[in-house]
């Protein structure tokens, strides 16, 4: 490894225990039951790595199981929805209708009452990565969060960068380069 290189471990936490189709709130617990996908995933987590999750209940459940102690960092947080946080969508399109609609036309740069757009998250996941350290980092938190690092990475418009698929439990690798970022696999199982 080269001195100031940071080799990011961006793991989505397990999938919430909880009803689907629905905004979760950050108290959303995790479904720890798949045992196999926990040991595969922490056979390929590099050790003595320096560990962070966002401060949702169902990230730091996910540390935990993998065995990580990991440091809660609200900028790795996952998008806030406002208002529409741990409402069903089905909801939400029979409240709000047009403005719910106009909302998922251009997702990247639109907020949902009383919270943040996909680039506010972006944003905010830039700072966080400003404060990781080099070396090895294990991040477990938020397909959004994942999104919005690809797109710092890979200077995407947000919008673009909403496309990925980023599937619980999943692992995706990242390294920050003095000068560069080179994406080594996204959404691994």
């Amino acid at each position: 490894m080269t001195d100031g290189e940071t080799h990011l471990w961006l793991i989505r936490h397990a999938p919430v225990d909880g009803p689907r189709g629905v905004i979760h709130a950050p108290d959303a617990p995790a479904d720890l039951g798949d045992a196999a996908a926990f040991a595969a995933l922490k056979a390929r987590l590099p050790a003595g790595a320096f560990a962070v999750c966002s401060p949702a209940r169902r990230t730091r459940e996910t540390a935990v199981r993998l065995g990580l102690d990991a440091a809660a960092d609200d900028a790795f947080g996952e998008q806030d929805f406002g208002v529409w946080t741990g409402r069903r969508h089905s909801e939400l399109e029979a409240e709000f209708g047009v403005a719910y609609h106009a909302f998922w036309q251009s997702p990247g740069t639109n907020r949902a009452p009383g919270g943040e757009s996909f680039a506010d998250q972006i944003a905010r996941a830039r700072g966080g990565l400003a404060r990781l350290p080099a070396g090895n980092a294990v991040l477990v938190v938020h397909s959004g969060t994942i999104r919005a690092i690809l797109a710092i990475a890979l200077d995407l418009a947000p919008d673009t960068a909403l496309r990925f698929v980023i599937d619980p439990l999943s692992l995706t690798r990242i390294d920050r380069l003095q000068d560069a970022w080179r994406v080594a696999a996204v959404n691994g199982r």
